[in-house]
């Protein structure tokens, strides 16, 4: 009887407009499934509570654009006036060993990600409402209101991106553990369908 095939990790990719409560349900997942998580690089400053190596990997422009110009990331793009990629060792290297990944990127990014790894599950993170993604976006006072406008104004097309992707969670004031619950179910899901394919 032939040896089973090893199992590969499969790749979950989060995105949504800024506000959306990305990394909360991010952070909040990671006390109840085994992810490795891919630290998405920038070049922009941590905001205040943001944790360098966890929140994202900080780097200068110079180091971040050798990276790029070596093949080094998977995707990358310049978003409101800063560099973002997305490294490519750690993903590869946790899939090769059978583990799960968790991927958060922009729109754009995700688009990338969806050429390079169509067999990647894709999951948006949208707010209830604009008024809801207004109010998260100014408590978080991270950002000038010139900036906040800017992030609502993208946010608008950014929700209509929504419609190719695997599936849409929507993360209401007040629902986090609701939208949580969800993309546990989503994860669930996939591994089990992949598990009798």
């Amino acid at each position: 009887m032939p040896e089973a095939t090893p199992r590969r990790g499969h790749v979950f990719i989060i995105s949504g407009p800024s506000g959306a409560g990305k990394d909360s349900v991010i952070e909040r997942l990671h006390q109840l499934v085994t992810l490795d998580q891919v630290v998405t690089m920038t070049t922009r400053a941590p905001r205040v509570n943001e944790v360098p190596g966890v929140s994202y990997r900080f780097a200068s422009v110079a180091d971040f654009l050798a990276m790029r110009d070596a093949g080094d990331l998977l995707e990358f793009a310049e978003v409101y006036g800063n560099w973002y990629g997305v490294p490519a060792d750690t993903m590869r290297a946790s899939v090769a060993a059978g583990r799960d990944v968790l991927i958060k990127v922009d729109l754009q990014g995700a688009r990338t990600i969806k050429r390079l790894l169509p067999d990647a599950t894709f999951i948006f993170i949208r707010p209830a409402s604009a008024e809801e993604l207004a109010g998260r976006l100014r408590s978080r006072a991270s950002e000038t209101e010139a900036e906040v406008a800017l992030r609502l104004q993208t946010a608008q097309s950014e929700l209509a991106e929504q419609v190719w992707f695997d599936h849409v969670v929507e993360n209401a004031d007040g629902g986090l553990e609701a939208a949580v619950a969800r993309v546990r179910a989503i994860i669930t899901m996939t591994n089990q369908a992949q598990a009798t394919s």
